[in-house]
């Protein structure tokens, strides 16, 4: 979801306004997902990297996750959504955890669409963390080397239980993955639009889809 600041820079507004807006896309985009009947959501919403922005902009956002965690819940269960949070959870504090598992219990019935939300997240570090724990039952003799398979090493990733994804949107004219679901993404179908995400809509996700529909999955293999 790219085009925040640039959004916000382009109206003479505070970086944190051009947040805020990226939030009300998210909104936006998942209530569209309901209607378009789509059952697997992920949004990269916070990079392992973005820490490393200005103080003051990792304040803001943070802050606007927490408001976001606490008022969107109503409207997630009205529409039968499950939100699941993947990445390094801890690295937001002790009271934002709290609003993250709250969310996520609230929400735990929801059968219409999984929304997922990347926060502090960082295919790389996903990765690696994946093979350190499986080095780890290795050594410990709860895993032999031999018999681990692509499905095995999976199960220990952050998307444990989840599909890949078929199709990635990114938004705002990049071309780049930026490090999102490094390991997943081996045959996702990309599409990229000049659209900056806070004003990403219905119709952007709808043209993204009816574009994914004409394309031929083949999965390295040949068809005909």
């Amino acid at each position: 979801m790219d085009g925040n600041r640039r959004w916000a820079e382009a109206r003479g507004l505070p970086v944190p306004l051009g947040h805020k807006a990226g939030a009300e896309a998210a909104r936006r985009t998942t209530e569209a997902c309901v209607k378009e009947g789509v059952e697997w959501l992920t949004l990269f919403a916070f990079s392992s990297e973005n820490w490393l922005r200005p103080v003051e902009e990792v304040v803001a956002l943070t802050g606007l996750l927490r408001l976001y965690l606490r008022s969107e819940v109503a409207n997630l269960v009205k529409e039968g959504v499950r939100l699941h949070v993947i990445g390094d959870r801890a690295r937001f504090g002790e009271e934002t955890m709290r609003e993250i598992a709250r969310a996520e219990a609230a929400t735990a019935g929801g059968t219409r669409l999984n929304l997922t939300v990347a926060l502090s997240y960082g295919g790389r570090s996903e990765i690696l963390a994946a093979a350190k724990a499986v080095a780890q039952a290795a050594q410990e003799g709860r895993l032999d080397p031999a018999t681990l398979d692509e499905a095995g090493f999976a199960r220990h990733l952050y998307t444990e239980g989840m599909p890949d994804p078929d199709l990635i949107i990114r938004t705002s004219g990049e071309q780049r993955l930026s490090n999102f679901l490094l390991w997943q993404a081996a045959y996702a179908e990309f599409v990229f639009q000049d659209v900056l995400w806070p004003d990403f809509g219905a119709e952007h996700l709808a043209a993204a889809i009816r574009d994914f529909g004409r394309r031929e999955r083949r999965y390295g293999a040949r068809t005909g």
